[in-house]
């Protein structure tokens, strides 16, 4: 059980050598010019609209975000004191980055949208904010199988709404106003910003020990190499200036791993259990939370708001169609619905459904295996610290999406951003006082 935090510090030892050449910046040339190639190569060779009008933009960002830390790597070696090469810096080129790689492609294609253009959005932006004015109008953001068949076939997949109640909330300013601002993707892009803005600022708050503040304590490098996972790497940049959808289910996961490791397994719940009321990828994350939240007796804190809020942002499609309600979340994911999902991938779950006979069988019996792996290992070693909670969502939700029969590419931004910011959620532990002998022996006399 104790081997839980030794195992959370050496896994990260090799990774943090490389991290700190050069003070980071050798991480960050890496990053940004990989970055660059992959925008270009994306915004030549893409089949889809707005994957290559995101690379047009962005492979200028990551450019420019390159150039400025070859200049970085320059000055330091000339003038190794220089703030200019320092971690303030490269919190503001990170920051300059992802307003440049995603904020900006983003708004670009809400406007050209809005001017008319039709190839401007992915079909999750469509299907959220179909969903916000199904909800706005009928109490459910979800349509029944007999309503979807009664589409055209070829919009019967857009009928389908597979994800949590709460995600229809994003789409509820376009059912108000058709304008660039009401697009689903600037909503998604707000509450992703909101999210990791308070998950830096629990993880900066300096801890408390013995009743005394640590004034010593500051956020290192570490948190800023998560937040650049979560933000201008390229899967997260592209996602959230064409989708969006996966931007605040994965912030909000990161904001209660932070409120985790800051020790405010409520507050970590809650923030879980509004992930979990956007999309099923949260649910994993919240029992990895729970089982924490065990070993700290405070299983039930983190549980009234880990299940409470996705119940809660359930209850009202049930009572109002609990049958639409099953065929979107359920019938449609397991490849039940009138139409399959396109999700496509060069992952083994997807090729072995594929490509063997009842092969989707082979796949979700390996995907169960795995399941029941993960459990037992945290029946075993349940996670003491929100470092090995990280780690086992990371991993856990890697294999699941490697044997996943349907998925998507885009879906690996969840365990690289996971296993990135583990490392920030190391907390400083600190050794009780030692007394001062003058003291001891004054006390021993009295």
């Amino acid at each position: 059980m104790i081997a839980d935090a030794p195992t959370a510090r050496r896994r990260p030892w090799h990774w943090r050598t490389l991290d700190t050449a050069a003070d980071g910046l050798a991480v960050d040339l890496g990053l940004y010019a990989v970055s660059t190639i992959f925008a270009a190569i994306t915004a030549v060779t893409s089949t889809l609209s707005p994957h290559r009008a995101w690379g047009a933009v962005a492979a200028v960002g990551y450019l420019a975000a390159t150039l400025v830390v070859i200049t970085q790597l320059l000055l330091r070696r000339h003038h190794p004191s220089t703030p200019l090469t320092g971690l303030r810096a490269r919190w503001t080129i990170t920051g300059l980055t992802w307003a440049s790689t995603a904020l900006l492609p983003l708004l670009w294609q809400s406007i050209e949208r809005a001017s008319g253009r039709t190839d401007r959005a992915q079909e999750e932006v469509l299907v959220v904010e179909h969903a916000g004015t199904r909800l706005l109008e009928h109490g459910t953001p979800y349509l029944g199988r007999d309503a979807i068949a009664a589409l055209p076939p070829g919009e019967q997949l857009l009928g389908y709404t597979p994800y949590q109640p709460g995600m229809a909330m994003f789409g509820l300013p376009r059912a108000l106003a058709d304008t660039w601002w009401t697009d689903s993707r600037v909503w998604f892009a707000v509450g992703t910003a909101l999210a990791l803005a308070l998950a830096v600022a629990a993880l900066r708050r300096p801890p408390a020990a013995a009743g005394q503040t640590d004034r010593g304590h500051r956020p290192d490098a570490t948190l800023l190499r998560g937040v650049q996972a979560a933000t201008v790497l390229p899967v997260c940049a592209l996602t959230l200036a064409t989708g969006g959808d996966d931007l605040p289910v994965l912030a909000l996961c990161l904001l209660a791993l932070a409120l985790a490791a800051t020790d405010r397994p409520g507050r970590a719940g809650l923030a879980v259990g509004l992930a979990g009321a956007l999309k099923l990828f949260a649910w994993p994350v919240a029992l990895v939370l729970i089982v924490w939240g065990l070993t700290r007796r405070a299983g039930t804190r983190v549980a009234a708001g880990a299940i409470g809020l996705p119940v809660a942002a359930l209850l009202p499609a049930i009572l109002v169609d609990h049958d639409a309600l099953t065929e979107n979340v359920l019938r449609f994911p397991l490849g039940h619905g009138l139409v399959t999902s396109p999700a496509q991938s060069p992952f083994p779950g997807y090729l072995i459904a594929n490509a063997l006979p009842a092969g989707r069988v082979v796949a979700a019996a390996l995907l169960v295996a795995a399941g029941v792996v993960i459990a037992v290992r945290l029946a075993r070693r349940p996670p003491r610290t929100a470092v090995a909670t990280a780690l086992i969502c990371g991993y856990g939700l890697l294999a699941a999406i490697a044997l996943m029969p349907s998925t998507r590419f885009g879906y690996l931004l969840y365990p690289m951003a996971l296993l990135t910011w583990a490392p920030a959620l190391h907390r400083p532990v600190h050794p009780p006082a030692t007394p001062v002998p003058e003291l001891t022996s004054r006390t021993a006399s009295a």
